[in-house]
């Protein structure tokens, strides 16, 4: 489900800031990026999402703000000698390479930090906190469209399977009449009993009972999960596959145009109902 969150939790020292991005995704799948010397914190950062959060790809992105007062810099004079070394023996050994500078140096990757202020832990965390409820109540305010958006399509599917319950009562008599045209069409004498065997045949190929009474199963089950608490996407998603299993083997034997045209509308639905569930939690 596609949401966005961003919280600032200040210290005395500067301020944390959290920013969640989740989009739609079948399963929950966490990425998080801490600034350097952080990495500590990603174990107990991804373990407060997946508490909240159980569909989605979710990116957290965390970064720190250190007051003027206190952004002094620290320098790893080891670290920085090494790395001089280093280039200048490639250099030796490399004339075509370009001269390592005291700027590329300083980039260098853990050289230049800021200097060690108070621990940032529970800044951090508690911006993740707060941005993780806000993220939550934006997700839920969004399922709640979508579960308004699904009960109204499960609503009309319903009645469309409905109407081709009648529909295909019909289905013998059609078929027999059918059958009585084509043979008057040839002109073929057909003993009686021959007839209804042929006509007994064609019915039990057209018979869509069966998967009538599982698309009326499968929508009530639907209308439970809509109705139920905690996450349902997941199930919703597996019945949606259903529906439209039933919903296709029910158009290969459709016996009438009508039935074709209802079964068409069905599946319609039933397609839009399964792009929205996989935005569901």
């Amino acid at each position: 489900m596609t949401a966005f969150a961003r919280a600032v939790r200040r210290a005395e020292d500067g301020e944390a800031v959290c920013e969640i991005r989740s989009v739609n995704h079948r399963y929950l799948d966490i990425g998080v990026r801490l600034p350097e010397g952080l990495g500590f914190l990603e174990t107990p950062i991804r373990e407060r999402l997946a508490a909240r959060l159980r569909r989605g790809k979710i990116d957290c992105h965390v970064s720190v703000r250190r007051s003027a007062r206190v952004a002094g810099l620290g320098l790893d004079e080891a670290l920085a000698g090494a790395v001089a070394e280093a280039g200048a023996l490639l250099a030796g050994r490399y004339p075509q390479l370009a001269a390592m500078t005291i700027g590329d140096v300083l980039r260098w990757p853990g050289v230049v930090a800021p200097s060690a202020v108070g621990p940032f832990d529970a800044p951090i965390l508690g911006a993740v906190d707060e941005a993780v409820d806000a993220l939550s109540a934006h997700r839920g305010r969004e399922g709640a469209r979508l579960y308004a958006f699904l009960d109204a399509r499960l609503g009309e599917a319903e009645k469309l399977v409905a109407a081709l319950r009648v529909e295909t009562a019909q289905a013998p008599a059609l078929l027999r009449a059918r059958l009585a045209a084509r043979l008057a069409e040839f002109d073929v004498g057909v003993h009686e009993s021959r007839l209804e065997q042929e006509l007994v045949l064609q019915v039990q190929r057209a018979d869509v009972a069966e998967e009538l009474e599982r698309l009326y199963v499968h929508m009530q089950e639907a209308r439970q999960a809509l109705g139920g608490g905690g996450p349902r996407g997941r199930q919703l998603d597996f019945l949606m596959q259903e529906l439209h299993r039933e919903a296709t083997t029910l158009a290969a034997k459709s016996p009438s145009a009508a039935v074709t045209t209802l079964t068409v509308s069905l599946r319609v639905l039933i397609e839009q109902m399964r792009e929205q569930v996989q935005n569901l939690e």
